[in-house]
């Protein structure tokens, strides 16, 4: 048989002997040394390291360990007179920091590398895409916004990302149409703003009730009208503020808005029933989307001034008596019959009566307001809350804020006996060039406002609220 081969798995290597043994190995050895372990020769180098620092300690300082522990610990700062006694050397001055980049107008730019050349043009690009609408934007501010209402400040993040979503409200109405409604209330107002301001068709229908109604502008089809209802107060419960100035007659209707607002499907057909049959039923508010709104503002366009009906004017104050701020900026004559004021029908005697309430002569030659007091006097019984109304740009009838001709007259005691601010501003630039008719009427204006001022404080007496009329300066652009 084979002889078995044992292999050893684990041979321990030959050791080599360092060339120093050999010069070591003639110095003799303390026999304590050979038998202490290694646990003695931690205990000595800790008692060793200890016995030096406390000696540095207790010792006086020279000015090589000063200098030593110094370079360590890091400069330290002495006096003038001790650095020299101590022979130290002055503390070297701190490195200088880099230079603070600014931009063209002081600012500090960001740390890092500057951004590419690509990223800059995209800005410059946006930045005069928004900033065309500049103009307009302060003239909006301005003229149409109401007091007590939110708005952007100018240049902030949220105004730059409104103004963006409004000049490209037809992308985002459509990719965001179902997380539109859940804004807060303050940004969806302020959307609707800005949408009539920079977008380039102004406010719709559709626009408010994307915006109005969950479920991206749907009512519930599952449930009933009481449940939609509900969903609606609970979504629109603080949104009191609704601009759409520049949208009324350009984009949207009064008599779409009040549809909009006042939607039948809402109508609530639940009976309640009564205590006492003697009970008078008192007539119920038709329900709405907005149930908390208290500020409308219906500025127009100049532009747009004759298609503005009062007829559908009047038909939406009558569901809104809550109202307590409004503007009708721009707005034409309260007239019923705009359109028929030269047109005339045959009369009973064969002679042409006019066909309007105001002839294209009524205000020139016989000062007849009458249509007009009629119309302003059946607004302020439907909103007989109001407290503030702005008439920018409506010079052309402010003198029938004065008529009174056989008890025919506005109620400024009685049903805008809470009217705190008129505004009556001419509504249109002055300049050098402007001509000298337009001056003449800025000027006539003023003096009507006037007029309106003393008027309603003569007819309170002081008993009533006091008010304020909001004018144009006569000094200015004189």
């Amino acid at each position: 048989m084979p002889k078995k081969k044992h292999q050893a798995k684990f041979a321990k290597p030959q050791s080599t002997a360092p060339a120093s043994l050999g010069a070591s190995a003639s110095r003799p050895i303390p026999p304590e040394t050979q038998t202490r372990g290694v646990n003695q020769l931690l205990a000595d180098l800790r008692r060793a390291s200890l016995a030096s620092s406390n000696h540095t300690l207790y010792s006086a300082p020279t000015s090589s360990a000063f200098a030593s522990t110094t370079s360590s610990s890091g400069p330290v700062t002495l006096p003038p007179n001790l650095r020299q006694i101590l022979q130290i050397p002055e503390t070297p001055p701190p490195l200088p920091r880099r230079p603070l980049r600014n931009d063209a107008n002081g600012r500090r730019l960001p740390p890092g590398p500057r951004a590419p050349q690509s990223w800059s043009a995209q800005r410059r690009n946006l930045a005069r895409q928004l900033g065309g609408h500049s103009t307009d934007h302060a003239v909006h501010a301005e003229l149409h916004q109401l007091p007590g209402t939110y708005a952007p400040d100018r240049g902030s993040m949220t105004d730059l990302l409104l103004r963006k979503m409004a000049l490209e409200w037809e992308f985002q109405g459509v990719y965001n149409q179902h997380y539109l409604s859940s804004l807060h209330s303050r940004l969806r107002s302020s959307l609707i703003a800005y949408i009539g301001t920079y977008g380039e068709r102004g406010v719709t229908a559709s626009d408010i009730r994307l915006l109005v109604l969950p479920q991206g502008g749907r009512y519930d089809e599952e449930g009933d009208a009481d449940s939609s209802v509900e969903a609606v107060n609970e979504l629109n419960n603080d949104l009191y503020y609704l601009d759409l100035s520049g949208s009324i007659t350009h984009s949207l209707s009064v008599r779409e808005l009040t549809d909009v607002l006042f939607p039948p499907r809402l109508a609530r057909t639940v009976e309640v029933v009564q205590d006492s049959w003697d009970t008078a039923d008192a007539p119920p508010l038709p329900p709405r989307l907005l149930p908390k709104l208290t500020h409308l503002s219906l500025a127009i366009r100049p532009s747009n001034t004759p298609t503005a009906s009062w007829k559908q004017l009047l038909a939406l104050a009558a569901k809104m008596p809550t109202l307590t701020h409004l503007s009708l900026a721009y707005w034409p004559e309260p007239s019923l019959t705009p359109n028929a004021k030269f047109s005339t029908i045959a009369g009973a005697q064969g002679r042409d009566v006019p066909y309007s309430g105001t002839g294209p002569y009524s205000h020139t030659l016989d000062d007849d307001w009458t249509e007009a007091i009629i119309l302003l006097r059946r607004l302020s019984k439907y909103l007989y809350g109001l407290e503030y109304l702005d008439l920018t740009g409506c010079s052309a009838w402010y003198s029938v804020l004065t008529y009174d001709q056989d008890g025919d007259r506005i109620d400024w005691e009685g049903h805008w006996g809470k009217m705190t601010t008129l505004r009556l501003l001419y509504g249109f630039p002055i300049s050098e060039n402007t001509p000298e008719a337009d001056r003449e009427a800025r000027a006539k204006a003023i003096a009507v406002a006037e007029q309106v001022e003393k008027r309603i404080v003569g007819k309170r007496a002081g008993k009533g609220r006091f008010i304020t009329v909001e004018r144009d300066d006569m000094e200015r652009h004189t």
